[in-house]
């Protein structure tokens, strides 16, 4: 069975021979090309081999023949590899080669045999394609997005998706819910480990960068690590997103807090911190963020996942 991944990972056709057309055509692989224009027709174009290719609107991505899919979403692929099906070889008008590509086969062919058997709690990989204030779009095969809402980034708080992630950024995801037209809602805080977990990665008197995450009158929360925040003393002349250093005063698994001293107020830089997986692939049913001590209790039933 054809193996279904993010557009970008496909097998490049560029610089396809003729043999290598034929084969694919004959096979119906999956591969991809750079879309070079979006023109006047309302087609993009590519050269594969020095073969002109056209790629028809209805065939550009799934549901364009429905109307459900704007210019928008089709004119900025120009520049971008686009993964495709070769569909056959004919001669234009003029009597010159032309190869008619189409996106949308790729794409249900992705839904029917890959992301069509999904279910909440399986584990996939993502690449971000972009982001908005509410979440980041995720490419979860052949082009078909799905959202990772702000909320399901991390359990620490954020600001914005982008101080999470970036476009372009391989992550692995974790399926939380799907509509019944199939659209999924993703969510990756339940793959970055548990409280103790990222506790177990720190020790009492260390000093560490920190993220401000958020400033109150009783104090500071500051991330050391994206699934894990701090409290330190108040301090008003910090923002949100500032880098500092931190001294760790305590760890207390048993009310799930981090105690932290504020070393140095303005590190001069800023930074996001690497995702660090504890669950990469599989399937999750239950997972309970909190500590069997605390008597705060953080989790995600996956059985239960509903739009």
């Amino acid at each position: 069975m054809q193996e279904y991944r993010t557009e970008g990972s496909y097998r490049n056709a560029d610089h396809f021979t003729l043999e290598e057309v034929r084969a694919a055509i004959a096979s119906g692989e999956i591969v991809q090309g750079t879309a070079l224009a979006f023109d006047t027709q309302r087609q993009l174009r590519f050269d594969v081999g020095g073969i002109r290719a056209v790629m028809p609107f209805t065939e550009c991505a799934d549901g364009a023949a429905e109307g459900t899919v704007r210019d928008i979403a089709v004119l900025t692929r120009v520049g971008r590899p686009t993964c495709y099906v070769m569909r056959k070889l004919e001669e234009d008008p003029d009597g010159r080669p032309r190869l008619l590509l189409s996106r949308t086969e790729a794409q249900k062919r992705c839904k029917e045999e890959y992301l069509d058997s999904l279910t909440p709690g399986d584990v996939i990989p993502c690449i971000v394609t972009h982001i908005e204030p509410f979440g980041a779009f995720c490419d979860v095969g052949c082009g078909i997005s799905a959202l990772l809402p702000i909320d399901c980034l991390s359990v620490s708080r954020i600001a914005s998706p982008a101080d999470r992630v970036s476009v372009g950024q391989k992550i692995f995801c974790a399926i939380r819910s799907r509509d019944p037209q199939g659209r999924f809602v993703l969510t990756i805080r339940e793959l970055l480990g548990t409280w103790a977990e990222n506790a177990a990665r720190f020790s009492v008197g260390e000093t560490v960068v920190g993220i401000v995450r958020s400033v109150e009158e009783y104090g500071t929360f500051i991330e050391i690590s994206p699934n894990l925040a701090g409290l330190a003393e108040s301090c008003p002349e910090l923002s949100a997103g500032q880098c500092v250093s931190v001294y760790i005063k305590n760890i207390l698994p048993d009310k799930m807090k981090v105690k932290l001293v504020i070393v140095n107020r303005n590190l001069g830089q800023n930074i996001r911190f690497d995702l660090h997986y504890a669950i990469t692939s599989g399937h999750i049913d239950h997972w309970v963020y909190s500590t069997p001590e605390s008597t705060k209790h953080i989790e995600t039933d996956f059985a239960f996942a509903l739009l």
